[in-house]
């Protein structure tokens, strides 16, 4: 079954109705995001989250020292790394690092290879010039499927909403899916209606 991440959560009533509707997953952005939140809001969010829903925290490039801070104040389970971390970087981390990379083209999926070994899982999401994620498009899902001997876990993310998460996940079969921008009301406020139909369209195609 696929898993499923709603990422970009920033308060406690997104978090609750995630958690009912059978989210595995919740990510918590910690870098410069309309959708960031304080460590000290997100601990507060976690601390009524039930356990057995992972918690994720997101980060772009910072200090690995500071992440661990965040980590451990916040009871963050994994962290996942949107910047230029190198693969010692991630290594250090482990074991609870997921590594994020954006596709423009072939090549790109071909930058996965030295962190083979060093990551739990990479997560593959639109490049957007200036962006880190949250671009709310789609990239060419031909070229994960293409890549599929990259050896470790696939998370999809990058434009999915509740009409193309059927069609995501058919195509690429990825080990889970992680969604943001494609249910918000507005950037750090999710849409209620779209989460329970990005949901019930996952569970009615058998995934």
């Amino acid at each position: 079954m696929t898993r499923v991440k709603i990422c970009g959560i920033t308060n406690h009533q997104d978090a609750a109705l995630a958690v009912s509707l059978g989210v595995d997953a919740l990510g918590f952005i910690f870098a410069q995001s309309p959708r960031r939140i304080a460590p000290e809001k997100a601990r507060r969010i976690i601390s009524i989250i039930p356990p057995f829903v992972t918690t994720v925290g997101v980060f772009v490039d910072e200090r690995p020292e500071t992440i661990r801070e965040i980590m451990l104040f916040c009871g963050i389970d994994l962290v996942q790394l949107h910047g230029d971390e190198s693969p010692d970087v991630c290594e250090g981390l482990m074991p609870r690092t997921i590594k994020g990379f954006r596709i423009r083209d072939r090549s790109d999926m071909e930058s996965v290879t030295p962190y083979k070994g060093k990551i739990r899982a990479i997560l593959l999401d639109t490049y957007e010039r200036g962006k880190r994620g949250g671009t709310g498009e789609t990239f060419d899902w031909d070229l994960v499927v293409k890549k599929k001997e990259a050896g470790v876990p696939i998370i999809l993310a990058g434009g999915l909403t509740p009409a193309n998460i059927v069609d995501a996940i058919s195509t690429v079969t990825p080990y889970a899916v992680d969604v943001n921008s494609g249910i918000e009301e507005r950037p750090g406020e999710k849409d209620h209606i779209l989460m329970k139909d990005l949901m019930g369209n996952i569970r009615k195609a058998g995934f």
